[in-house]
């Protein structure tokens, strides 16, 4: 299997659908992730995933740099065939508001250690992508975003009481440590953005969502196959 850094959107989604599988055995639906060090490992394929689907060199899509990427593979997923295949290149400087986010989950990670570090330069990075942050991690659903921040960066997670999204906590905070107000309403329920900020975030994973498109277009090409024009 070859990681390209650039071809068509389904060629990269059926790569991002096989590189979790080659990380991990399975497929995400079948993770099993009760054990935190499964859960982790399950984070990390899934990112991956969700940045090869994204196209473009796999550091600047994950917020790591390529030696950061293969030391968290060989530590992660040793017995995986990927690390030797993965051609990456370093991406160029991170923006100020991703270095700002990421250095506020690095300061408030709930234990040291190369694992709740490389989680914070992804998560920082993948949250400037446009959907909501569980999405663009690649996760199956927000409840395992939660899960994840509360596990390795649990004094901020904590903060968040009321169950904001947590893309605007993190804005938020990050506006409160500057001295800014993000807005100006005293009370959130009556705020005309209420919704932007604790609306609902269900869906499809993006995961389940491109291998139903992979699947539908075997089943789609195995008909025309079996049903040729006369």
């Amino acid at each position: 299997m070859s990681i390209p850094s650039g071809g068509t959107p389904a060629d990269r989604q059926l790569v991002g659908i096989e590189l979790y599988h080659g990380l991990t055995g399975c497929d995400p639906a079948d993770a099993d992730v009760r054990d935190n060090d499964k859960f982790d490992r399950h984070v990390f394929a899934s990112v991956l995933c969700a940045a090869v689907m994204d196209g473009g060199p796999l550091p600047e899509r994950t917020g790591l740099t390529a030696d950061e990427l293969n030391e968290l593979l060989a530590q992660c997923f040793p017995p995986a065939p990927v690390q030797a295949i993965i051609s990456m290149e370093n991406s160029g400087s991170a923006s100020d508001e991703e270095i700002m986010l990421r250095d506020l989950l690095l300061g408030e990670r709930s234990v040291k250690g190369e694992i709740s570090r490389w989680l914070a330069a992804m998560v920082a990075r993948r949250a400037m992508e446009p959907n909501h942050l569980w999405e663009d991690l690649g996760l199956r659903e927000r409840a395992e975003l939660t899960r994840l921040l509360m596990l390795h960066f649990a004094p901020l997670a904590a903060q968040n009481t009321k169950n904001m999204r947590w893309k605007r906590f993190f804005y938020r905070r990050l506006c409160e440590n500057e001295g800014l107000v993000m807005c100006t309403t005293p009370v959130c329920t009556q705020c005309c953005d209420f919704n932007h900020c604790f609306g609902e975030e269900s869906g499809e994973s993006r995961m389940a969502e491109r291998r139903r498109e992979h699947l539908r277009g075997i089943e789609s090409r195995a008909g025309a196959a079996g049903n040729p024009q006369v």
